[in-house]
């Protein structure tokens, strides 16, 4: 179901998209490709919303950094000094998180209004990048489908492909309160990662991934987050066909749970501590499915470049349950 949600100054319409299965509503914006909302149910049945969003279009265009509940892109995360090589040639992008490149630069998908069509308890959206958008190269066909299964967990679905290579790294910046409001420091976090990757004062990785074992950085045996993360964690099982549980994070009042399965092979989890008014620091914790910061510069990081013939394809999955 799909209804007006606003108008950008320029006249363009951006629709809302209600999916609803298993006692769990979320609402799905064709502007960024946003995930508004999320209501789930608690340990006692009752619901709350445990996805930060704004009421209404005006709140995302006046607040674009957090990328609350965003679908990013081309690049997910940092690319370092805004420049990478590709065969042979580098090329340069905006420096909208100086000196490195953010989020798929100064106007990336999350500012984007996307073509959206029904599917199956779920939404389709999709849209051309042309070639040159941002400073990426290679026209960029691109869908994400949003669906909830019978269980009421929330599948995202991408795929991409290029007439000329390129890189591609994209995710959903959704913040999460399992307790539908306050502070989430106090969620329970559980990570198959054994290890993560460090890195500089620019949030660059800095060299390899390191072992968490010993450090605030293990997550493998379920533990409070506290603050003070904003860290790719290399998953165990690495790049997968299809998604493989990677996450489990859990408020222990509500009893809510939130298990994320993925094909990517890392998550960066984001406490998010800098997060300003309207909402407060540490008021909700991203889970970015993605491949690495900086890949497109590091040939020792799992490859993000597609080319012509190939086809991107990854898929993360948002369980929702109680205890």
């Amino acid at each position: 179901m799909s209804e007006h949600f606003g108008t950008l100054s320029d006249g363009t319409p951006v629709h809302r998209w209600t999916l609803e299965r298993a006692g769990v509503r979320v609402r799905v914006l064709s502007y960024g490709g946003i995930v508004q909302s999320a209501e789930v149910p608690d340990r006692e049945g009752r619901t709350a919303d445990v996805v930060l969003g704004f009421a209404g279009l005006d709140g995302y265009l006046a607040h674009p950094e957090p990328y609350l509940g965003a679908l990013v892109g081309r690049y997910a995360n940092r690319i370092a000094h805004a420049r990478f090589p590709l065969d042979g040639r580098t090329y340069a992008l905006a420096p909208n998180n100086a000196p490195n490149s953010l989020h798929g630069g100064e106007q990336g998908f999350d500012k984007r209004v996307w073509e959206a069509e029904p599917v199956e308890h779920g939404v389709r959206l999709s849209r051309v990048s042309p070639s040159g958008e941002e400073g990426f190269p290679g026209r960029l066909e691109i869908s994400a489908t949003y669906t909830l299964d019978a269980s009421g967990a929330l599948r995202i679905a991408y795929e991409a492909i290029t007439d000329a290579p390129t890189v591609v790294n994209l995710t959903n910046h959704s913040y999460f309160n399992l307790a539908g409001s306050g502070n989430a420091g106090g969620h329970e976090l559980r990570l198959a990662a054994s290890r993560y990757t460090p890195v500089d004062a620019d949030l660059i990785p800095d060299g390899g991934p390191a072992e968490v074992a010993g450090t605030r950085f293990d997550f493998r045996t379920t533990r409070k987050t506290g603050d003070g993360y904003d860290h790719n964690f290399v998953l165990d099982k690495g790049v997968t066909d299809t998604p493989v549980e990677a996450a489990e994070l859990h408020d222990p009042a509500s009893g809510r749970v939130l298990t994320v399965a993925t094909t990517e092979p890392g998550i960066q989890v984001y406490t998010a501590d800098h997060l300003g008014e309207p909402f407060a620091p540490g008021e909700g914790i991203a889970l970015e499915t993605q491949h690495f910061p900086d890949s497109p510069n590091r040939p020792d990081f799992p490859s993000t470049v597609l080319r012509p013939g190939g086809v991107y394809r990854s898929e993360t999955v948002y369980g929702f349950s109680a205890r």
